[in-house]
């Protein structure tokens, strides 16, 4: 018992010796070594250069107007490259002393691509028969993947990826617009009680005006008495009226109490 008795205050007093010359740089040299310096600068570079590319995207929604834009782009990006290269230092992890066990980059990915999935689903709107947000979403879905390039260290593939998304949603838009394709109106006609006109009447103005009522479109509803319409008017024709001269010229019908006329986009 004596001799136990003896051991313990000298450990005591050796750990006291210990702590009393172990400086506070002594600890930070333990804990940020040359190697983990290192990785933590070749991290740093990567999450700054996805925040370049992410506005870089990002820029082109901020100009048109929509609600994700240079900031949404560039910290999905940068976020999602800072947990990809993360995972590749696994021996600079808490310090250089990550425990047993390595992360697996593949369910980084997995959780990067569920999580954007839902920003994503958050920007695509419908309102009536228009549906607005889905090249944003795709396009957030897209940064999140030059994130993850950018990342595992692929510069030249993420660089060519901004470019190709960029240019896309500037350049796509205006050859989807030289393209044959539809044109289409979301058009609400409500009649005054006791008026109302049948099918074909309605057919044979629209299709005056150049457009052609969509059938699957067609919904007739009856609101105290009062009629109301709600359909789609496509056209191919770039000759065709324009929403305005198209509500004009349709407002002038008998009986028609209140009109909606908007551009449909879904």
């Amino acid at each position: 018992m004596a001799l136990a008795s003896d051991r313990l205050p000298r450990t005591a007093n050796q750990l006291d010796a210990t702590m009393e010359h172990q400086t506070l740089t002594d600890i930070a040299a333990s804990f940020w070594s040359a190697s983990v310096i290192q990785d933590n600068l070749v991290i740093c570079l990567h999450v700054f250069g996805a925040l370049l590319l992410g506005i870089v995207v990002g820029y082109e929604r901020t100009w048109s107007g929509r609600a994700a834009g240079m900031r949404t782009y560039g910290f999905v990006c940068m976020a999602a490259a800072a947990l990809t290269v993360v995972v590749g230092h696994p021996a600079s992890w808490y310090g250089g002393h990550p425990g047993e066990g390595g992360g697996d980059p593949t369910r980084v990915i997995q959780g990067i691509v569920t999580g954007v999935g839902f920003l994503g689903a958050g920007v695509i709107m419908r309102e009536g028969f228009t549906i607005t947000g889905l090249t944003t979403a795709a396009s957030i879905w897209t940064v999140s993947v030059i994130g993850i390039v950018v990342g595992l260290g692929f510069y030249a593939t993420a660089i060519l990826l901004t470019l190709l998304a960029t240019a896309g949603m500037v350049v796509l838009r205006r050859v989807e617009k030289l393209l044959p394709s539809h044109s289409e109106l979301a058009v609400r006609l409500r009649f005054a009680r006791g008026t109302a006109i049948d099918t074909a009447e309605v057919r044979s103005i629209v299709a005056g005006l150049g457009y052609e009522v969509l059938d699957a479109t067609v919904v007739i509803s009856l609101d105290a008495g009062a009629v109301e319409w709600h359909f789609l008017a496509a056209t191919r024709d770039r000759r065709a009226v324009t929403a305005e001269d198209f509500a004009q010229q349709i407002g002038l019908t008998p009986g028609i109490k209140t009109l909606q006329v908007s551009h449909a986009r879904n």
